[in-house]
């Protein structure tokens, strides 16, 4: 397996709807359009959080993937969220995103292990029946410390020893445990890449990792790029500087009452850009309260987040 480079900045693109409630392509054209043409920006990564990916239907998914790979055309791997909560309907999954043209996969947690927590070996067993059934090349998708479908250090170095998987989206918000593993995981698995998904705690993560992989990255990637730089240089005085500008966009889109909400207020984000029309969102997710829009567009304005020309 030839590892994609992610080293760099890999938005997580929102999945843009008409105002009837169908996925809008001709957005997607222009936003997958316009991020591949951001220098360093790495891959797009689809279907996740952000991009309302459990939301929609098998068929939907696939031309999503399609819609984007065809955007940038060609310039930037499509990475496909893989969702589904059984390991073989997962595996399943992860053939159509194959086929629908994905280079890899974000794989995630079976959902009822929110709850409920795993059984020892049980993710081990679903990244490699996932990857011996479809061939694609998986990221290690490391969920927030207060779920129980978190994994532990041991279970995160063991998933990352299996063939196929070749980077780790870590977002377990807890920065203890992130000072304490990181540094552990370099050390055992040196060729694992790294990507923080800390959207909201860019700074704190910056500086131990090869990459982002974040929704803010569809909304910023011109800033996040420089900070994501900043970071692997040392430089904490930019990297400061570059937080501090942002701080404005980061409370009005991952400040409000759940993470969820972030994902409309992307759209509202994506608006004040030029690149979407609206924020129409698909059930469950609702519109923000009224004025929401207004705050964002001023905030992004504040950062100097203009209309994309």
């Amino acid at each position: 397996m030839t590892a994609i480079d992610l080293r760099g900045l890999n938005p997580a693109p929102v999945t843009p709807f008409t105002q009837d409630g169908a996925v809008d392509y001709p957005a997607i054209q222009r936003l997958g359009s316009w991020l591949a043409s951001v220098p360093g920006v790495k891959s797009l990564t689809v279907l996740g959080h952000a991009g309302e990916g459990t939301f929609l239907e098998r068929d939907e998914q696939c031309r999503v993937i399609e819609a984007f790979r065809e955007s940038v055309g060609g310039k930037l791997p499509i990475i496909a969220g893989i969702t589904l909560e059984g390991t073989q309907v997962a595996a399943e999954e992860a053939k159509r995103a194959v086929k629908a043209g994905a280079s890899a996969g974000l794989l995630y947690p079976s959902h009822g292990w929110l709850r409920f927590g795993y059984q020892k070996g049980a993710p081990q067993d679903k990244y490699k029946a996932v990857y011996e059934a479809s061939g694609l090349p998986l990221i290690l998708f490391q969920y927030p410390d207060v779920t129980k479908c978190t994994y532990d250090l041991e279970t995160q170095l063991e998933i990352a020893a299996q063939p196929g998987v070749f980077a780790m989206k870590n977002g377990v918000r807890n920065m203890k445990r992130w000072d304490r593993e990181i540094p552990v995981i370099r050390k055992e698995r040196p060729d694992l890449q790294i990507l923080t998904c800390h959207d909201e705690y860019l700074l704190h993560t910056m500086f131990d990792v090869d990459g982002a992989l974040v929704g803010y990255g569809c909304i910023a990637p011109e800033v996040l790029v420089e900070m994501i730089a900043a970071g692997k240089a040392k430089d904490y005085k930019k990297a400061r500087e570059l937080h501090d500008r942002l701080l404005p966009v980061t409370a009005n889109v991952y400040h409000r009452g759940s993470h969820m909400e972030g994902s409309v207020a992307l759209k509202w984000a994506l608006v004040a850009r030029g690149i979407l029309e609206h924020a129409a969102v698909r059930s469950p997710l609702l519109p923000l309260a009224p004025g929401a829009e207004h705050e964002i567009a001023a905030a992004m304005a504040a950062a100097g987040l203009g209309r994309v020309r």
